[in-house]
């Protein structure tokens, strides 16, 4: 359930003509996704003002600051280039909370879009995917505090935490387990001000909808996990 001040925002790239480097920054307010209103979007600068990776493409036809585009006229990118990815281990429920917070890190490499293709090299072993809450930190931030932590974040989004499991019980940093290419996809859009208390995060594997989680079982909350 989203507030009547969340609005969606999106890193995408026109259809037509198709331009591999380009990239531009929409934003959508519509409550209503599948509505005519929710497949129309505005055409924003960049939310990331300090990263050069994630500045809109120089000006083209129909996509100035202000414009509106169709859904149809574009595909969905990873909602931005982050500098870091950061996971959280051990983190479901109390059994997570009793264990010392301990997060992992992914290399930015790995992000794809969300239509993006999952690769596994034939050596990979045994993948889990794991759907995941995802927080977007939208500028620089240090040291912060229980009380400025929700100041930093942007919106949020669900990503794909790709494991290889047999690679993990190997590497205890679990950088060959997490963090070979395409193995962060995420979007296709970030929400802004959205309540996390309860939200279903679930995943589709090869057709199969698997059981679904909520934010409320994660043993550290997204403000504590910043902090």
């Amino acid at each position: 359930m989203t507030s009547s001040r969340s609005r969606r925002i999106a890193r995408v790239r026109p259809l037509s003509p198709a331009a591999p480097d380009e990239q531009f920054f929409v934003e959508n307010d519509a409550v209503d996704f599948a509505s005519p209103a929710g497949r129309s979007w505005k055409v924003v600068d960049s939310p990331f003002q300090g990263s050069p990776a994630n500045s809109n493409s120089a000006a083209r036809s129909g996509w100035h600051t202000g414009a509106e585009v169709s859904e149809d006229a574009f595909a969905f990118l990873a909602p931005s280039v982050p500098a870091n990815v950061f996971g959280m281990a051990h983190n479901t429920g109390q059994p997570g909370r009793d264990l010392p917070a301990q997060a992992f890190h992914k290399a930015a490499t790995s992000v794809i879009g969300p239509g993006d293709a999952i690769e596994l090299a034939s050596d990979v072993g045994y993948v889990d995917p794991e759907a995941e809450l995802t927080a977007v930190v939208g500028r620089k931030v240090r040291g912060l505090t229980l009380g400025n932590a929700r100041e930093a974040i942007l919106g949020l989004t669900i990503g794909n935490d790709v494991s290889a499991r047999d690679l993990q019980k190997t590497d205890e940093l679990w950088i060959s387990a997490k963090s070979q290419d395409t193995f962060t996809p995420a979007g296709p859009w970030i929400v802004t001000d959205l309540n996390d208390s309860d939200l279903s995060i679930g995943i589709v594997h090869n057709g199969r909808e698997l059981r679904t989680a909520s934010s409320a079982d994660l043993g550290w909350k997204v403000d504590e996990i910043l902090v």
